[in-house]
């Protein structure tokens, strides 16, 4: 079958690799319709992710259809449109039966990296390093679904693909950072980043009843897609000091919950850009903590940051005096999204979310190196890519 294959540090490549086969009596093998770029695949592109191996299949977020189940698979049938989770959850240990699905301690074979790096085994992840476990991704004709009762979801006849697709990642992990980090009704939220998962988070905290929400961004098309998305207030950061304009819209407050939807590899339009992409790359720290540090800065006292964005180690200058003399709460995680894709189908097939806008560019498999290039430059407005196989 053709994949999207990676090859080294901004390298990918189209290849022909093995169909993939039933190897456990719980999986499934799912022809892909539709998968996505996802931020958190820039970082693999970056070489900041470790255990990336040349010739991996990329890709996590994808929608597709049954072609084949296991002896054991009870739920899923072939024939079935299904979305899936990016994240692998057994759906027996004692995370997944706690809805912490991305805690799982059965998905990842390769658990003994992560205990190294993180103390602790997260749950398997398609397409993302030999540390997530090493399963091939979604930028494929066909991928194998472990513990598929779990993990593949049917979507409602009256959902399109294009929304349902983004029910794989981008729509759960955006409601869990507003859900996890606490929104009620009458908070006022911010969101660090105006990607797909920035612009889910900020819908979802207008949606569990925020009574104002501001998307912090720099390129236009993504603010104006959020505007639109989310219904809320939005900041540029290259035109003003974050900080002041979050305090002067929130009567000298600060937001009640901070939602940080960036990543390794943030930006700012200040000097501590350039001082964390040198240690960055000299490796005397592995990621970039900017739209952190700056969401613990601006959270009122006693408030609630929440880290969406994708990090993988040590990194520097991190305001810990701060998170502890404001009696701030910090929470993060991979998405829990079998905790949430159900509710969030149902929601999509009532109009409440419209994830397909943002679904900017379609195009085929053997145009994966291209759309990544115009997904990491932000080329022609690009927000997301869709890759259909066929």
């Amino acid at each position: 079958m053709k994949a999207l294959c990676w090859q080294g540090v901004d390298e990918l490549t189209v290849e022909q690799v093995p169909d993939p086969r039933i190897l456990n009596a719980q999986d499934a093998i799912i022809k892909v319709v539709a998968s996505t770029t996802c931020g958190s695949d820039l970082h693999l592109l970056g070489g900041y992710v470790p255990m990336m191996k040349s010739g991996d299949v990329i890709g996590h977020e994808f929608l597709g259809e049954v072609v084949e189940v296991g002896s054991e698979v009870r739920r899923r049938r072939p024939g079935e449109r299904v979305v899936v989770c990016s994240i692998i959850g057994c759906g027996r240990c004692w995370p997944c039966r706690h809805d912490m699905w991305s805690l799982c301690e059965n998905s990842n074979p390769t658990s003994g990296i992560t205990d190294l790096l993180w103390g602790g085994s997260t749950a398997g992840i398609y397409g993302y390093s030999h540390a997530m476990g090493g399963f091939r991704g979604s930028h494929a004709e066909y991928i194998r679904v472990p513990f598929a009762d779990h993990n593949a979801f049917p979507v409602p006849d009256d959902v399109e693909d294009m929304d349902a697709l983004f029910a794989s990642d981008a729509v759960p992990t955006g409601w869990m950072g507003a859900d996890l980090g606490g929104v009620r009704p009458g908070d006022v939220v911010a969101v660090w980043g105006c990607g797909a998962v920035g612009q889910m988070a900020a819908r979802a905290a207008v949606l569990l009843g925020a009574e104002r929400v501001i998307a912090i961004d720099r390129y236009p098309e993504r603010l104006r897609m959020v505007e639109r998305q989310a219904d809320c207030e939005v900041i540029d950061y290259t035109s003003t000091d974050v900080d002041a304009e979050l305090r002067e819209r929130t009567g000298g407050r600060g937001p009640d919950v901070c939602i940080e939807a960036v990543g390794l590899e943030a930006d700012s339009a200040g000097p501590m850009r350039v001082y964390d992409e040198v240690k960055q790359q000299l490796h005397l720290e592995q990621d970039r903590p900017i739209a952190v540090r700056e969401a613990i800065h601006a959270c009122r006292k006693g408030g609630s940051v929440f880290v969406l964005g994708v990090f993988t180690g040590f990194v520097d200058k991190f305001p810990l005096g701060a998170l502890m003399n404001k009696g701030l709460t910090l929470r993060g995680a991979q998405q829990h999204g079998q905790r949430y894709i159900p509710m969030l189908l149902d929601r999509i097939s009532k109009g409440e979310l419209k994830p397909a806008q943002m679904a900017t560019h379609t195009m085929t498999l053997d145009d994966g190196p291209r759309g990544y290039d115009m997904f990491k430059h932000k080329k022609d407005g690009c927000v997301r890519v869709v890759f259909r196989p066929s």
